[in-house]
């Protein structure tokens, strides 16, 4: 289901709060202009300028985050609920929406998370005294801890088998796309985002990374290295677009040369996945990093140096695949001197 759809029928109707008198512009609920050009709206969009990612934030995460206030705007129309003076009930009333509409808790602390900051900016800008988010806290978690989806190792080299070992253009670009991903651990839109000029030619050769919200600078293994400077020899000129000359580009007649999108990577990734017999539910490209990412943890035992590798802000967050590995070996039937 859509971030930006929550069914109607599941939602919990309210008593609507009272609108202001004369604002012409309070929220959609009010009065007819967008989110973004009411007052409320404005203050967020200044908030996203000026403060998300130390005022640097990327155009994806501008786009999730209106994304989340549109689907809450229209939550609040649903409800005849004032977007402005929403009251910490309305907040509340919503996650419980969220909660029987099936979306999942980390799902949903997102959502609120953005709520929070939706009404922070309201509040430095003198439009409510209050943020109703800010005490609403998302459902817990009460499964049990799911095993990321990635590939054991017997399969990755199944993955990089399926890729033709030519030397042509095409073939030396998929070989250098799987292992961006399920070696190195980069995530799809980062792949996307690389430019040949965040390439620096030394020992080892280093790729400049630029993340969610920070870059950083990832050394990358000899044999990447040697693969993606042969694909760059191979493909000739490409031509640049409005961020750079792009590292790893599509081929074929409509969109050759181009800059290869999320979605581009995807449908490389799947087909072959799908060649090795190893598409199964979970299994795409984001489950190569999750496999980069536990083997990376299996030979190092370093959590910050794989912490690093992808660009995590949270140990806690990197500490997952810790967590992964160490379930994985500790198997107790393993004991058990029965053979089946």
């Amino acid at each position: 289901m859509p971030l930006s759809a929550v069914p109607s029928p599941t939602l919990r109707l309210l008593r609507p709060s009272p609108r202001p008198v004369g604002a012409a512009a309070c929220c959609p609920v009010c009065s007819p202009p967008p989110v973004a050009e009411t007052a409320v709206g404005q203050a967020f969009a200044a908030f996203l300028r000026l403060e998300v990612a130390q005022g640097a934030a990327t155009p994806d995460t501008q786009r999730g985050y209106w994304s989340q206030v549109r689907a809450w705007t229209a939550w609040c129309q649903a409800q005849a609920c004032c977007l402005a003076t929403a009251p910490a009930t309305a907040v509340k009333a919503y996650r419980q929406a969220l909660v029987e509409a099936g979306y999942q808790p980390a799902s949903i602390a997102y959502k609120l998370a953005v709520l929070r900051r939706f009404y922070a900016a309201a509040v430095v800008e003198g439009l409510r005294p209050d943020n109703p988010a800010l005490g609403v806290h998302p459902p817990r978690e009460r499964r049990a801890p799911e095993l990321l989806p990635c590939l054991v190792e017997g399969e990755l080299l199944r993955l990089l088998a399926a890729v033709p070992r030519a030397e042509t253009a095409p073939a030396l670009r998929d070989r250098a796309l799987l292992a961006l991903l399920a070696v190195q651990g980069l995530r799809t839109v980062e792949v996307a985002r690389a430019n040949v000029g965040d390439l620096y030619h030394g020992d080892p050769v280093v790729l400049r990374v630029r993340g969610k919200t920070r870059e950083r600078l990832l050394p990358l293994r000899p044999d990447l290295a040697t693969v993606l400077q042969a694909y760059l020899a191979a493909r000739g000129p490409v031509d640049r677009d409005a961020a750079g000359t792009p590292l790893v580009a599509a081929v074929g007649n409509r969109a050759g040369g181009q800059r290869l999108s999320r979605r581009g990577i995807r449908h490389v990734v799947d087909g072959y996945l799908r060649q090795a017999g190893l598409k199964r539910p979970g299994v795409s490209d984001h489950a190569l990093r999750h496999t980069a990412a536990t083997l990376a943890y299996k030979y190092t035992r370093d959590l910050r140096a794989v912490q690093h590798m992808l660009g995590h802000a949270d140990p806690r967050t990197t500490a997952r695949y810790a967590h992964l590995v160490e379930r994985l070996q500790q198997n107790p039937a393993l004991a058990v001197p029965v053979e089946v």
